[in-house]
Parts: C-alpha cells; structure tokens; sequence
C-alpha cells in the first residue's frame, strides 16, 4: 500500500545553484538557511532570503515599524544594528536583523523594498580613515556592504577606499552610505568610472 507516501516534487535549476523543494516541503530552520547563503547563487540566494525574511522565528520588534529581528536585543552591537535599520525604514525599507549563530559567517541584514531583496553586513564608521579597514572585513561575507557614517569624513578619502574595495573583491556589487538624512547606493559600475568622485561629492553634500 502507497497511500501513506507522499511524494515532494524537486526542481533542479542551474541559476538556482542547489536543489529547491517545493512549498509542501517541511518549513526549514533558519540555521541551514543561513548556512545555504553561502552556497546559494543567482535566483537561488534571492529565493533564500525570501524564505528567511519569511520564517516564523522573526518577530517585528516591539514599538518599530518594519523591524524584525529573532532575539538579540541584549548583544554589544544591538544599538548599532538598530539605529542604521531605523534609517534605512525611513528610506522606504522593511528590515530583517539577523542573528549571528556560531559556527555561521552571516552578514547583518536583510532589506527588502518593492520585492527587491538584498543582504547587507553593517559598518557604523565613527573614526576618520576607517572606512578602507571596515570595509575589507566584509570580503568573502557578502556581496553588499551598508556603511553607516556617524561621524565627519572626508569625501574623497571615501572615494578611494570605496573603489579600492571593489578592486579587491571581485564578488563585490554595492556599497550603500547612510549619513545623515541621505541613502547614497553605490554600485560597481559606478566606483569605477571616471566621474565617481565628482558623483559622490555631489550627493553627499546634498
């Protein structure tokens, strides 16, 4: 007798870059969904942090709006994480927290806005010339960084460093600047053309 063998379709999509179950598949923990980041690429990564900014361990955070997170409000680096999803809510953005599990690299966020997903490790630069150093921490961890600028910086010393992280890490895609009131997103084609510098002066300054 087969009645009681229930069969789980499969798709094996080669932009996907693994092996996805269908939605009657048993709702995974959010450990290996974070683990599969690492492996996952093209369709296949943004369908994960669909399926992570989705699961049920996240829980919008008590008097914010579009914040979630799962646990972790009494972490060293809470405060900060908090203050530079505040901005980014303000610019239009729902905003994952992730948690940082042992034995897992995992960047800080999860944006979304209009659909559009994206995963960001977070740099809050608070010290002049710093930006080069936080930035290299991030290669290898995640395609998007989110500096958070507290402090005064100098525009064109952000310039090089920003472009000099996209020499250096070829996976590298976008670098997205909160400063003040402005969301500044950088993206590769841009750091490396001519005009970047004239570009970047401009907006920060606006």
């Amino acid at each position: 007798m087969n009645e009681d063998i229930i069969k789980i379709p499969v798709v094996l999509d080669e932009e996907v870059g693994y092996l996805m179950v269908c939605e009657s598949a048993p709702v995974r923990d959010l450990n290996t969904l974070l683990e599969d980041l690492h492996v996952a690429f093209g369709s296949g990564f943004v369908y994960t942090l669909k399926q992570i900014s989705s699961h049920n361990e996240f829980k919008q955070l008590e008097g914010e709006t579009e914040i979630y997170a799962v646990g972790g409000e009494n972490s060293e680096d809470f405060a900060n994480l908090l203050n530079a999803a505040r901005k980014a809510v303000e610019h239009g953005y729902r905003v994952y927290i992730l948690p940082n599990p042992k034995n897992i690299r995992t960047a800080d966020f999860i944006f979304e806005r209009k659909g559009v997903y994206k995963m960001f490790d977070l740099k809050t630069i608070s010290g002049k010339n710093s930006v080069g150093n936080r930035l290299r921490e991030s290669i290898g961890q995640t395609k998007c960084v989110l500096l958070h600028i507290v402090c005064d910086y100098n525009v064109r010393n952000l310039a090089f460093e920003i472009k000099r992280y996209f020499e250096m890490s070829i996976d590298a895609s976008e670098v997205m600047i909160l400063v003040g009131k402005k969301v500044i997103s950088v993206k590769r084609n841009i750091a490396t053309s001519k005009g970047f510098l004239k570009m970047l002066m401009r907006s920060y300054k606006k």
